[in-house]
């Protein structure tokens, strides 16, 4: 079996590049725990000035795996059985944002949608295929958001336009996204791998020292809440939204594909 995570180094850059092309880079536990420790060992390794994250195939990220492949044990389960309760899903947002202080660039190179969009919006800046998609993903199977998407997305484009683009689960193409404010540039298909590269490269152009201050002040002044607590919180939500019988309903009707019908219990 290949390596559901892979790691390069190229010069200072870490590439970490989801690596399950065969179910859209959907995230088992192997390979959800596999960015987290990869994000923990660069943040760590002092040859590491910054951190870059993509996939293989035509996906970004999936999202969660709803069939169980690879060994899942997500929000899907009852939380009280999870021995650590933020599990991996909310240390995307943590790992990339508060205990990493080097930049995290996400190259988005195709479809990203539910914890797949909280990996790139938990990323310092974020380079999209033009053709690439993002979707909330959460209320076709009956979900609240997870993976610091409630800090995240209205952090990058407003309150009134994050609830509409959860609420609404739209789906939003690369200069949708460009104009949102989902993303800092998006680029022509043929030149992505290039510029995602390339712009990951430029980063390191930049005294180390002078990226990691500016990424912790940069934080500290756009962080007025308790992160952990609010991860915490999004988790307790996620869980009593999956429990319900509109959510099992939800993903019924998704896996029959069928509209829901939803009771409100």
């Amino acid at each position: 079996m290949s390596e559901p995570l892979l790691i390069e180094n190229d010069g200072h850059v870490r590439y970490l590049t989801l690596n399950r092309p065969d179910r859209m880079n959907a995230l088992s536990d192997e390979i959800a725990w596999a960015i987290v420790n990869g994000v923990e060992a660069a943040a760590k390794d002092d040859s590491v000035w910054v951190i870059a994250i993509t996939g293989t195939g035509r996906a970004f990220c999936s999202g969660l795996d709803l069939t169980g492949s690879g060994g899942n044990h997500s929000p899907l389960s009852p939380l009280g059985q999870q021995l650590d309760d933020l599990h991996w899903v909310s240390r995307f947002p943590l790992g990339l944002r508060v205990w990493c202080d080097k930049p995290v660039v996400a190259g988005i190179n195709g479809v990203a949608v539910g914890a797949g969009l909280a990996l790139a919006m938990a990323c310092d800046m974020r380079v999209m295929k033009r053709s690439a998609r993002l979707m909330a993903g959460y209320p076709r199977i009956g979900g609240s958001p997870d993976g610091g998407l409630s800090y995240t997305l209205p952090q990058a484009v407003g309150y009134e336009q994050a609830m509409r683009f959860l609420l609404e689960n739209r789906t939003v193409e690369g200069d949708e996204a460009l104009k949102l404010g989902l993303v800092g540039e998006v680029v022509d298909d043929d030149s992505f791998e290039a510029r995602f590269r390339e712009y990951a490269q430029s980063l390191t152009k930049l005294s180390p020292i002078t990226a990691r201050l500016t990424k912790r002040v940069v934080h500290k002044a756009t962080t007025a809440i308790d992160l952990e607590s609010q991860f915490r919180y999004e988790l307790q939500n996620i869980g009593r939204a999956f429990a319900s019988e509109d959510a099992k309903e939800a993903r019924k009707a998704f896996f029959e594909k069928r509209d829901p019908v939803f009771q409100g219990k």
